[in-house]
């Protein structure tokens, strides 16, 4: 069931990527203008913080990267909601690499704000990175089995229902010995 609502997770992070950062990359890639000529900073070099397509961006991209590693480090996660998408990912890259228009060619929407954010992803080299990071979980061993819960441990009792006693039966030998005191006497050691 785990490794079930993993591919569901899997398919929600696909869409995030395809979705959510495509469009938030697109917009903080574009040139701002500023009373009709392209700016050379954002914001007139000036805060970002007024400016609601910059902070929109971000959301979408940073929103992105929390889901995704929330995906990869949660141990409770089945490694298929991060590692599917990362291998169709680096897939994609590596098709970039070998034959360049046919990877352009198979991105959905190319004439949208999204297809076009994903053409630049992958333009890029962030896709192959996002992939890198996102397969990590595949590899780990312990993510593909089920966490199992320690039992209880049972509590110690003096004496069993036998009638047997504990370890010490006679608890003097434990007492602490006072300063004055001092150790016993022992004749095999020197006194200093």
């Amino acid at each position: 069931m785990r490794h079930l609502i993993g591919l569901g997770l899997a398919l929600v992070l696909a869409a995030a990527v395809y979705l959510g950062a495509a469009w938030g990359y697109l917009r903080l890639l574009r040139i701002p203008v500023v009373n009709g000529a392209a700016a050379t900073l954002p914001a007139g070099g000036g805060s970002l913080l007024h400016d609601k397509n910059v902070l929109l961006a971000f959301a979408a991209v940073g929103g992105t990267a929390l889901f995704a590693g929330i995906c990869v480090a949660v141990p409770r996660i089945s490694p298929l909601a991060a590692g599917l998408p990362g291998l169709v990912l680096l897939a994609w890259s590596v098709l970039y690499v070998v034959n360049v228009n046919r990877a352009v060619r198979y991105i959905p929407l190319k004439n949208d704000a999204f297809g076009d954010g994903f053409e630049a992803m992958l333009f890029n080299g962030v896709l192959a990175a996002a992939g890198l990071v996102l397969i990590v979980p595949l590899f780990i061993p312990s993510r593909w089995r089920r966490s199992v819960q320690p039992e209880e441990a049972e509590p110690y009792l003096a004496s069993s229902a036998a009638g047997t006693s504990s370890l010490l039966s006679d608890w003097t030998e434990t007492t602490p010995i006072s300063p004055q005191q001092g150790p016993p006497p022992s004749s095999d050691r020197p006194p200093w």
